[in-house]
């Protein structure tokens, strides 16, 4: 996986971020919100299909692994698969151990998209992603120095702003602030150089 880290401290990251990001969507579930990335476009298809979140962003993953593979290689794309599916099971098998009778909106949408920040974040330090738009944001990171968390920022809102057509604005202004937390997140932390090794003068 990560050369800089052991194989347990990526593994540990794998299973600790998907699960991070997987309970804050099962946070904005709960409340009917929306999120951003490929996740928010699940999250927006299961509104109007049959099908269950971890169905949809498991396929809508699939095309973006051609540009993982060429850009950013076989192993990043292997640890990103990995992390997808667990975050696609894991949404929709957590309510056999996990059940949320009642939150508060406001409270769902900020923690919940900390939550899916924090998630995500740990897994971008390992070198890996959560596929769709953060193989995108990561990509475009590695190769013009933009931020991941501009990017997916970019990315999430116009998700959300598409949702004004199934759901209320109030949901919408919710969505938009667990977006916001979200990338936040991202950009204050997941920055270009950041953890790369310093060369002594």
């Amino acid at each position: 996986m990560d050369d800089n880290h052991t194989l347990r401290e990526n593994m540990l990251a794998l299973i600790l971020g998907s699960a991070l990001v997987s309970l804050g969507v099962i946070f904005f579930n709960q409340v009917g919100l929306l999120t951003g990335g490929t996740a928010g476009l699940a999250i927006f298809l299961t509104k109007t299909t049959s099908f269950s979140f971890g169905q949809i962003f498991f396929a809508l993953n699939l095309p973006f692994y051609i540009l993982s593979v060429t850009r950013m290689g076989w192993r990043f794309t292997i640890n990103t698969f990995v992390a997808v599916t667990i975050v696609s099971l894991a949404v929709d098998h957590l309510y056999h151990v996990i059940q949320i009778s009642s939150i508060n909106p406001f409270y769902a949408a900020a923690l919940g998209g900390g939550l899916i920040g924090m998630g995500m974040l740990v897994i971008f330090r390992h070198k890996m992603s959560l596929g769709g738009f953060n193989i995108l944001a990561l990509f475009l990171q590695e190769r013009f120095g933009i931020r991941a968390g501009k990017v997916q920022m970019a990315l999430d809102c116009s998700i959300v702003i598409m949702s004004l057509f199934i759901v209320n604005i109030e949901l919408i202004l919710l969505s938009v602030l667990g977006a916001v937390v979200t990338n936040l997140i991202l950009a204050m932390n997941h920055k270009p150089g950041r953890y790369q090794p310093q060369v002594a003068s």
